[in-house]
């Protein structure tokens, strides 16, 4: 069987529109880009995809326009390197560059950076032409390229397949949880702070044998959870932050002052103004909101304690988010989630609660109900600050968001922290867990699949949904029908 897979360019637009990425964008030589305005798009056909843009790269702010191409010789096909209408192009990006260049030249002879979106790419809404045995057709985000040809495909294959690849994801996220814990060890044992060696770890690290014995603190438990929430609450277009910001605002900087009265504005005071969110705020302004001059003054009070990296608003994503996945939204349930960690004791209360409850129903509602946050106060009718909304808001963390923390942050955790101290158990509990989980929400992703392989009911199933993830997401949008074990009978 041939196979050609073309991503169509209008899906490249749209997801420069929407900002839909699945990773912060960088330049081939590492300089941060940040999105201040994507620019208008260019509804004819001559000249730039997008014009009047205002991009940050580094610590330059450029204003002009971008053009986009699904492959990185597009550049020079199309003639955009002769054509004085891409003069003022101050970013090119491309879906696949083979050669790897790092830069595209206008007819002036101006070098423009060229990112490679292959890897950060979202694959909501994503339109594909595919070429399937000679014939060319078109495929959308909710089709798979095997669908309509599965009557050759048994069932209990399906399942079975999708049951391994379930199992599969897990175990990758038991091993990349368990490489954090490691790396916060020899951070703690070197006395290193974050983030000088978070993802460019020494040779002595690399080389180490650690023991179950160094894993014995509990900040390095408390930590790891904290991280791993943070970074479950951010969604796509924001894990990458949130992540970072419980990296660089370690659980550690709030334990000294986890007694403080107004503990948990002091959270939300720290995030906000570390995060760069927090508004510059006038003291003479009399309509100031006690919210906002609350957390200004607790921040006055307690900064002088804090020596970490400080962060950009222009480094969120607001555009093309609903309104509860703000990021202003996500900081306040993590600082619910920060809190139970410190003065709830959630790790241990965590595994109590695994522990002592025999009932897999019990078990799994009582601690998802630890995760859904009731909105409160400001937030309640607040998304962003200085702008009260209409619609009030009920939950901060709701159900779907604790659902999804459970079955990827709490389950691949506590499998992990059992395995390490030799609980084995407890361990089979965790996979039982996983295997018997009923999920309430689905995604499109899962929707896809279950249609597109017949499988009505098993989306209900997290082991076989998390299986429908890594079949869509490393087999079905890669073009990679003939390693995959449907799409071997398929199109053999």
């Amino acid at each position: 069987m041939s196979t050609k897979l073309k991503i169509a360019e209008k899906s490249l637009h749209q997801i420069w529109t929407d900002q839909d990425f699945t990773k912060e964008l960088k330049t081939p030589s590492g300089d941060s880009v940040n999105v201040l305005n994507p620019g208008i798009y260019n509804e004819d056909s001559a000249g730039p995809d997008f014009k009047n843009a205002r991009i940050k790269i580094g610590n330059l702010t450029f204003v002009g326009d971008v053009e986009i191409d699904p492959d990185y010789n597009d550049w020079k096909n199309h003639g955009h390197n002769i054509n004085k209408h891409y003069n003022k192009v101050i970013l090119h990006l491309c879906y696949t560059n083979k050669q790897k260049h790092h830069y595209v030249y206008t007819v002036e002879g101006r070098k423009v950076n060229s990112i490679t979106l292959y890897d950060s790419i979202s694959i909501d809404n994503i339109k594909f032409d595919v070429t399937l045995a000679g014939k060319r057709k078109s495929i959308n985000y909710n089709s798979l390229k095997c669908s309509g040809e599965l009557n050759e495909v048994n069932l209990e294959i399906k399942r079975k397949y999708l049951l391994k690849l379930g199992v599969s994801r897990f175990q990758n996220k038991c091993d990349r949880i368990y490489r954090r814990l490691k790396e916060l060890k020899f951070i703690e044992s070197m006395r290193l702070k974050e983030p000088l060696i978070r993802y460019e770890l020494t040779k002595e690290f690399n080389e180490k044998i650690f023991s179950n014995e160094d894993f014995k603190t509990k900040d390095l438990w408390e930590q790891l959870l904290y991280e791993l929430v943070f970074e479950a609450l951010g969604y796509s277009k924001n894990k990458n932050m949130m992540m970072k910001l419980a990296q660089n605002v370690n659980l550690n900087y709030f334990k000294e002052f986890k007694t403080t009265m107004e503990f948990h504005s002091l959270l939300e005071s720290a995030y906000f103004n570390i995060s760069g969110l927090m508004p510059e705020l006038d003291e003479t302004d009399k309509n100031n909101s006690e919210y906002l001059i609350l957390l200004n003054n607790l921040w006055k009070k307690f900064s002088s304690k804090y020596d970490g990296k400080t962060f950009d608003e222009t480094q969120w994503q607001f555009l093309g988010q609903r309104p509860q996945n703000f990021p202003t939204i996500r900081i306040s349930g993590g600082a619910n989630i920060a809190e139970a960690i410190i003065n709830k004791n959630l790790v241990g209360v965590l595994i109590k609660k695994f522990t002592e409850l025999n009932s897999i129903k019990v078990l799994i509602n009582s601690i998802r109900s630890l995760f859904i946050v009731r909105a409160s106060g400001y937030w309640r009718e607040h998304y962003i600050f200085d702008k009260k909304s209409n619609i009030k808001l009920n939950y901060i963390i709701g159900l779907s968001r604790a659902d999804e923390i459970f079955v990827n942050v709490l389950l691949p955790y506590l499998s992990v922290y059992f395995a390490v101290f030799g609980n084995e158990k407890l361990s089979k509990k965790v996979l039982q867990v996983f295997n018997e989980y009923d999920q309430r929400v689905d995604n499109k992703i899962i929707r896809t699949v279950t249609t597109g392989l017949l499988l009505d009911g098993y989306n209900k199933k997290a082991i076989y949904s998390q299986g429908m993830i890594e079949l869509f997401r490393n087999y079905c949008s890669k073009n990679r029908c003939l390693e995959c074990e449907i799409g071997k009978i398929v199109f053999r």
